[in-house]
């Protein structure tokens, strides 16, 4: 069964480029459309100071990060738990662009899309379902019904959380029909196993008047002679016996 993994980022600022860097990383684990409980998080020492507009975002702060792990230490563990997984983002291009660099920063000629099987970015899936509306992630919680009160600043673990939230919600109907027909349910079984082709209708025996059967013979006659032989109704029905 493939694994869904929904991560977000947390950084000193907006832009990579210019050096600033990744210092939290939240990651959540979904199979068969549950969250399963598994999760990567790690807060990063990035080694230099945070934007002032940054922290209003997140509030994490240098002095909070000066013992935290560089980023060399987590990455492997990190590229672990995304492998050959789905990795849903929201505004993919961000955090990619981000996790990117640090893995180069640290000498590892890989990237989060080779080692994910798929990345999936909820804001441009959002965009298509409905480009007239807003597509933040707080948007989609309100869109959703996601309760997301207890948001008051960003956090890569808890916007990973609503992010699967959201995802699971935004793909009702679409990953897995015959699932969401049965409401998602534990252990029930599929609509392909429950339903079954009913027994063919047999009936012991038929009358009818001869002009009528005549008629039935006629039509039968045209059929098997366009299909070839393969008239079912031959081949299934109870020889029709002429009326005395």
């Amino acid at each position: 069964m493939q694994r869904i993994v929904t991560l977000d980022t947390e950084t000193t600022g907006l832009d990579w480029k210019r050096g600033d860097r990744v210092i939290e990383i939240g990651a959540v684990e979904i199979v068969g459309r549950q969250l399963t409980g598994r999760h990567f998080h790690e807060f990063l020492n990035p080694e230099r100071e945070i934007d002032a507009g940054a922290i209003a975002v997140h509030g994490i702060t240098a002095e909070f990060l000066a013992d935290k792990p560089k980023f060399a230490e987590v990455a492997p563990a990190l590229l672990d738990f995304l492998r050959d997984a789905v990795v849903v983002i929201h505004n993919a291009s961000f955090d990619l662009g981000f996790l990117n660099a640090e893995l180069r920063r640290v000498g590892l000629e890989i990237t989060v899309e080779t080692v994910a099987a798929e990345i999936v970015d909820t804001l441009k899936l959002a965009k298509t379902n409905d480009p007239t509306k807003r597509a933040s992630l707080d948007a989609l919680c309100e869109r959703y019904g996601i309760d997301n009160q207890h948001r008051t600043l960003h956090g890569a673990l808890l916007d990973a959380e609503l992010l699967a939230e959201v995802y699971l919600a935004m793909t009702r109907g679409q990953e897995s029909l015959l699932i969401d027909a049965i409401g998602d349910a534990q252990g029930a079984p599929s609509i392909a196993t429950q339903w079954q082709r009913p027994a063919t209708l047999v009936l012991a025996k038929v009358t009818v008047a001869p002009d009528e059967l005549a008629a039935h013979e006629a039509i039968l006659d045209e059929i098997d002679k366009a299909s070839n032989g393969q008239t079912v109704w031959r081949a299934q029905s109870t020889p029709v016996v002429p009326a005395s």
